[in-house]
């Protein structure tokens, strides 16, 4: 695989971090989430209501 696939879902990760933190959620759990899940952890953000 590239090294650029690598680059691009970590900075989604820390982008979903910033995303939980701002909606009131854990910045680590959706970090790792993100991890795992990728633009699916991102869509769950962006439709979740803020806490």
């Amino acid at each position: 695989m590239d090294n650029g696939y690598f680059v691009g879902w970590g900075t989604l990760a820390l982008i979903n971090a910033g995303l939980a933190q701002g909606k009131n959620r854990s910045g680590l759990n959706w970090f790792l989430l993100s991890l795992l899940l990728g633009p699916l952890a991102t869509l769950i953000l962006v439709i979740s209501e803020k806490r």
